[in-house]
């Protein structure tokens, strides 16, 4: 089962990468892990037309997003949103979604990024991909750190968060993986 882990932020200095990280490290038990950086992929803020060709960015990247069987998305928290960044890439893709569970990791100050997984499930409504339930909240993340630089501390307890949600993920995974191979996902 393949799982594209994407890390929705783009900024210098970024918290995204340790999370995703992690939590690849943790879906590996039970993915296969693609881990897909959206400050590496590069995609052109600007949308085209219908009739513009393609740009090879965004080329790039579809293959691995059809491929994936499920997403994980890891996003802060921005001004009570999600990062334009990881919306452009949203947008650039639409039946690479299709009928795909998609798991959201969210951090950020006190509400650990609860308003932007709420602002993604709406949108991946749209893109008819279904949100799974439960999620992984990071609320000050930065407390979690252990004196030696690790994170997160063994007590923040966001290992037994990730496995309910990655076990949810499998399932869904697994459900809407069966339903597409018995009968096209059409919409």
């Amino acid at each position: 089962m393949r799982l594209a882990v994407i890390i929705g932020s783009t900024r210098h200095g970024r918290f995204g990468p340790t999370v995703a990280h992690w939590l690849a490290q943790q879906a590996a038990k039970q993915f296969t892990v693609d881990l897909i950086d959206l400050a590496a992929a590069d995609l052109p803020n600007t949308l085209p037309d219908a009739d513009d060709a393609l740009p090879a960015e965004v080329a790039e990247l579809a293959p691995r997003l059809e491929a994936a069987e499920a997403f994980a998305v890891v996003t802060p928290e921005l001004n009570s949103g999600y990062p334009a960044a990881l919306k452009t890439a949203l947008d650039w893709y639409y039946e690479e979604w299709h009928a795909k569970p998609v798991a959201i990791v969210s951090y950020g100050r006190e509400s650990g990024g609860l308003l932007a997984t709420a602002q993604l499930r709406q949108v991946f409504a749209e893109l008819q991909a279904v949100t799974i339930r439960n999620t992984v909240t990071l609320p000050c993340y930065w407390e979690q750190f252990t004196a030696d630089g690790d994170w997160p501390r063994p007590a923040a307890g966001y290992e037994a968060q990730a496995k309910l949600m990655l076990d949810q993920l499998v399932w869904w995974a697994e459900a809407l993986r069966d339903a597409r191979t018995k009968r096209p996902y059409r919409q």
